[in-house]
């Protein structure tokens, strides 16, 4: 971990919305401390023994956390065992109705983790139902990017003055 405490983005997304999210939360959390946005599929353990926190950020498919944010958690999981506990951590999800599936299932690993959740998780949803708009490209509403900044903002604060 490096001695400046630097918030860490691991996110995916299909059709745009968790993008936005994260990246709406890191342009805030950057008004506070360093940020580093990585794509899940990039993200590799030491990325995560780098930073001092984490903002998890994924869409929700078929009640459950994306496939690459699972893959992600899949390949750094044990190497991480013992080595992160005690930092914080945050979760945003995309969903169509619900979300909660894919909360449940971030905040089980974060558990075995040992890691610290710092806020509720932050879910959006989209109210796509039908397999056309559940495909489409999705643009938020500013309301829900508001959301993801004021959390980012807060977490970057939070780090920045040794809270978390």
């Amino acid at each position: 971990m490096t001695d400046t405490p630097t918030l860490l983005i691991v996110w995916h997304s299909r059709t745009g919305a968790s993008e936005a999210m994260a990246q709406a939360a890191a342009a805030a959390a950057a008004e506070e401390g360093p940020v580093r946005l990585l794509r899940a599929d990039e993200a590799q353990p030491a990325d995560l023994l780098e930073a001092s926190g984490y903002l998890f950020v994924c869409p929700e498919n078929l009640a459950s956390m994306t496939g690459a944010m699972k893959e992600c958690f899949d390949r750094c999981y044990y190497p991480l065992l013992g080595q992160i506990e005690g930092r914080p951590y945050a979760v945003m999800v995309a969903a169509g109705s619900d979300g909660e599936g894919a909360v449940r299932q971030i905040e089980r690993i974060a558990t075995g983790w040992r890691l610290r959740r710092i806020a509720e998780s932050l879910i959006v949803c989209t109210h796509a139902q039908t397999p056309e708009d559940i495909a489409a490209p999705k643009h938020l509403h500013e309301a829900d990017l508001a959301r993801c900044r004021e959390l980012g903002a807060m977490f970057g604060a939070g780090l920045a003055m040794g809270v978390f």
